[in-house]
């Protein structure tokens, strides 16, 4: 089943974070705000997660330090 591995990679993800207590990344934090929604019972649990992970600002910024993405929207936003 492939849900059961990427489940099984999430709960890996957090062992290590706590780990190396690194509990303090904004990152983890969305993530987290996130998993509740796996439980939910209504449709649209995908699209939901993704506009939680996803940066909502609608403005351009000038320049760009990095290429790609950092996979939740940073609180300094």
């Amino acid at each position: 089943m492939d849900a059961r591995i990427k489940l099984i990679d999430i709960a890996a993800f957090l062992d290590r974070i706590d780990r190396h207590e690194q509990s303090d990344d904004y990152r983890v934090s969305a993530l987290k705000e996130a998993l509740p929604e796996l439980l939910s019972n209504e449709q649209g649990r995908a699209a939901r997660v993704l506009n939680m992970l996803s940066d909502q600002s609608t403005e351009p910024v000038s320049e760009s330090k990095i290429q790609g993405a950092f996979g939740a929207p940073s609180p300094e936003q």
